[in-house]
């Protein structure tokens, strides 16, 4: 819960700083004198979005910081709004998200403003209500539900997908075939067109390499002088002389081995000598598998390994074009099993949302009696949908009547302003019990109310006080009445600036401040003694 809250260059806030308690917790003051300010300084501790109106004029920046108990560990929370629109927000004085701190602040506080009660009016927001009235029954149901829906959804895209691409590849079948056998009748390998590069220019130059390898083989082998000869002659020479010393036997063996290298050079000048033989046949032959090589990559504008494994994807997708209608099978096999489950599920989580409604509509009419509606029914309606959705196929309106011999309506056409405030705080009184919510934040929730109503209010805040930690901004005496702390907002001007202050109240200055919601700035005694009593009713 709420400890502490510090604000700083806040709006019209100079510098306030207020401690907050247990139990009920109350603060009035004069109208335009800065309540709201203040819940909106809360509201930006507890994660909503910063905006540079938020600082106050002449100051750079505007600070808020919060200390709040929860779990048994103590957080202190800042948000700074500079003029420039920077926002920083820190728990503990470590920088997080904004997404991080709201989080946190959504099990801390929640905020009830005065035209929060209009979401009542939102047949889209009961189900939500319904909900979280016994969550730990209804959420397992609701997360299963949304599983698989989510299974449903990804295999209702998936067929959808594959029909669209089923009709695509119809209409390209025959292409990708044509393109398919083109390739085939080719008969590419790996890295071809190189090999064919390097046998045309062996073939082109065949009689010039012939006369080259003749030339040199003349030389070296065939010839009396040729050069095996004579290294065959200086090896001999070196080898007579080999055994006089370790020096001459190593050069012999060097010799020896140079002589036998170029002797297999020789035979290699000889047999590719035999193969330079000029073939225009084979010239010719390259020159147009070459030519055909080429065309095919300008054609699709791959090299010849990427045309093979083009070649080879034009198979995968025939061969899946003709398992297509398996494949769309079994997915609706699939489709038809999840839609069986998830229809199943939803039956489920809707007998427990109609059972939990049960207690919910009875417990809302008790709160609702305790509101001053002594002949109210509640009670809540179910349709089912025939399309599924993420939460189930219901759909739920809350229905009422405030009066005997009246049928029951959706609160929208029935319930005024004041009505759907003590609404709203009955169903706060309950589902505050469940969402595990510490502190609960009213901003003037009780417009549109006015005595025994606002009496009532207030006695209903201070129950639900018992468990809660409640901050209430009113302007009704009947419901300040009740404050187990009570503070008072006032707006001061100096020379040169407005601005508001906080303050606690003692028990005399919480007399005096309630005789100024009954009687304004003239305050007799009379009005004191309506302000005792007051206080004393709400004991």
């Amino acid at each position: 819960m709420i400890r502490h809250i510090s604000i700083r260059n806040f709006a019209i806030i100079r510098e306030v700083d207020i401690d907050f308690y247990d139990g009920l917790n109350i603060v009035t003051g004069e109208t335009g004198a800065g309540k709201s300010i203040v819940i909106e300084a809360v509201s930006l501790a507890l994660g909503s979005r910063a905006d540079t109106a938020f600082v106050r004029s002449g100051a750079e920046k505007a600070t808020v910081q919060m200390i709040a108990d929860y779990n048994g560990h103590e957080y202190i929370i800042t948000r700074e709004v500079s003029q420039s629109g920077k926002n920083v927000c820190k728990i503990n004085d470590e920088i997080v998200t904004l997404g991080h701190l709201s989080m946190l602040c959504k099990k801390l506080a929640d905020i009830h403003g005065q035209y929060d009660h209009q979401s009542l009016l939102n047949a889209d927001y009961h189900i939500r209500l319904v909900d979280l009235y016994q969550k730990e029954k209804t959420g397992p149901a609701k997360d299963a539900v949304a599983l698989l829906f989510d299974n449903y959804t990804s295999l209702n895209a998936q067929l959808k997908e594959l029909s669209e691409q089923a009709t695509k590849d119809q209409r390209e079948k025959d292409f990708m075939a044509y393109e398919l056998q083109e390739l085939i009748d080719a008969g590419l390998q790996i890295r071809e067109d190189d090999e064919l590069e390097n046998e045309i220019a062996l073939l082109q130059n065949s009689e010039k390499i012939y006369e080259n390898l003749a030339g040199a083989y003349q030389i070296s082998s065939e010839s009396d002088y040729s050069i095996l000869s004579a290294f065959k002659k200086v090896s001999d020479l070196i080898s007579e002389i080999s055994s006089y010393s370790n020096d001459l036997d190593e050069l012999s063996s060097r010799i020896d081995e140079l002589y036998y290298e170029f002797e297999d050079s020789c035979r290699s000048i000889r047999d590719s000598m035999d193969k330079a033989v000029f073939s225009p046949a084979a010239l010719d032959a390259a020159i147009a598998r070459s030519e055909v090589l080429n065309k095919l990559k300008m054609k699709h504008g791959k090299t010849i390994d990427e045309l093979i494994e083009y070649r080879q994807e034009l198979e995968d997708k025939l061969s899946n074009i003709k398992n297509a209608d398996n494949v769309r099978e079994d997915m609706e096999d699939q489709l038809r099993k999840c839609e069986t489950a998830l229809s199943i599920a939803c039956e489920r989580l809707s007998e427990i949302r109609k059972t939990s409604a049960k207690s919910l509509e009875e417990k809302i009419t008790y709160e609702l009696a305790q509101l001053n509606f002594a002949d109210a029914e509640f009670s809540i309606d179910f349709k089912k949908n025939h399309a599924f959705s993420s939460t189930g196929t219901d759909t739920v309106e809350f229905l009422i009547r405030t009066n005997k011999g009246e049928p029951l309506k959706p609160l929208s056409k029935i319930a005024s302003g004041g009505e759907m405030s003590r609404i709203m705080l009955a169903f706060k009184k309950i589902i505050g019990d469940y969402d595990e919510i510490p502190t609960m934040i009213f901003d003037e929730i009780d417009s549109g109310i006015s005595g025994i109503a606002a009496s009532i209010v207030g006695g209903k805040l201070k129950e639900i006080a018992k468990n809660h930690q409640i901050i209430c901004i009113t302007h009704l005496p009947q419901i300040a009445a009740f404050g187990q702390h009570n503070y008072r907002i006032a707006k001061n001007s100096d020379n040169a600036m407005t601005y508001t202050t906080v303050e606690p109240l003692i028990e005399d200055e919480k007399v005096q401040e309630i005789a100024r919601l009954l009687g304004g700035t003239n305050i007799t005694e009379t009005i004191l003694k309506s302000a005792h009593e007051l206080i004393d009713a709400s004991k």
